[in-house]
């Protein structure tokens, strides 16, 4: 006789309870940046709204980060650390290949003994560990579920490259997701493109590097091999992400019920301003919704870009708790998620 597995029971819905996020304390204006490339602040700030960035000091690691930005995420949920029952951490910068970070984390917070692992997926990360949160919630395998976005951006940056040397920046984001009595994360509509992957990418596979053949590797311009970094095909990523991620944002409404009229907040990745700017002129947001635009002052910190954003926004005052917020990340791969939430 085949035997019967005993269903799952978890919450009906979940929630984001709390929000916290971390910024290293260095800042880095423009003026840092072009001592290494041929441009201008006026060219920068034109091209990607970017004034400033924050980069990490050697001690701001991915785990101290995550474990600031947690603590406030944490404290805001109003629980206690040992009511994490999972940890997902959103990365591309943690160099450690194993053990995920998350564990470590875990530790740190005084989780226990909860569930912990990375996940990579670019500047969609956020949104992948989310809706997975949203999952153990609802399926019972966790009653509170810590998600982190957290990069060290800096460690991946060509100071050289005049096409990305100005982008990216560093932090943490962290969200607590929980129980709810009624639909607060939306469906999440996600996906990727992998036919493009080779627009957004490493320049030199680890396994290149670490060979150490000179006639394959990028030389800077004292000539000396060059460490991997983030390198871009811009005007290809610039075209599908205004384009087609219009589209993801306009199926994820589509897929909550939720009219763009009836938006609080936009916190779309926070890539470029002009692909803010072009997103929001698409889907034809009314101006009565506010528009998450921190990468002006922090940058492009891909995974952690949508948790800094919204703790800014209620921090600031420009969105309070209760709002209907649509978030979607999109990045390397090409990956992206999207998905309306009830701000904490």
């Amino acid at each position: 006789m085949t035997a019967k597995i005993k269903p799952s029971r978890g919450a009906p819905y979940a929630r984001i309870m709390g929000v916290g996020g971390y910024r290293p304390t260095r800042v880095v204006p423009n003026e840092e940046i072009l001592k290494h490339i041929d441009s201008s602040d006026e060219w920068i700030r034109s091209r990607s709204g970017i004034a400033t960035r924050h980069w990490a000091s050697p001690e701001e690691t991915v785990a101290l980060m995550s474990v600031e930005a947690a603590g406030k995420a944490i404290a805001d949920a109003g629980i206690a650390p040992e009511q994490i029952g999972g940890v997902i951490v959103a990365t591309v910068s943690h160099f450690k290949q194993t053990p995920a970070v998350a564990t470590e984390i875990a530790h740190r917070i005084g989780a226990g003994k909860p569930a912990a692992f990375d996940v990579s997926a670019g500047c969609a990360g956020f949104g992948y560990g989310l809706a997975l949160a949203k999952g153990m919630v609802t399926e019972g395998s966790a009653e509170h579920v810590l998600v982190i976005g957290v990069e060290r951006l800096s460690d991946l940056t060509d100071l050289e490259d005049r096409a990305t040397a100005f982008l990216f920046g560093d932090g943490a984001g962290a969200v607590v997701v929980g129980p709810s009595e009624e639909p607060a994360i939306g469906p999440v509509v996600w996906g990727s493109e992998g036919d493009k992957s080779d627009t957004i990418k490493q320049t030199v596979p680890w396994d290149e590097f670490r060979a150490g053949d000179l006639s394959r590797l990028p030389l800077d311009s004292k000539g000396e091999v060059k460490f991997p970094a983030l390198t871009q095909e811009g005007q290809a990523v610039f075209r599908w992400a205004v384009f087609e991620m219009a589209k993801v944002a306009q199926q994820a409404l589509d897929a909550a019920g939720v009219d763009p009229a009836d938006l609080d907040a936009f916190i779309p990745h926070q890539a470029n301003m002009r692909i803010i700017d072009s997103m929001v002129k698409t889907l034809k947001l009314p101006d009565t919704v506010t528009v998450a635009r921190d990468v002006e002052s922090t940058g492009n910190t891909s995974a952690a870009s949508i948790p800094l954003a919204m703790e800014r926004l209620l921090a600031t005052g420009a969105a309070k708790s209760g709002d209907t917020a649509l978030v979607i990340g999109f990045g390397a791969g090409l990956v992206y998620a999207a998905t309306v939430v009830t701000l904490p």
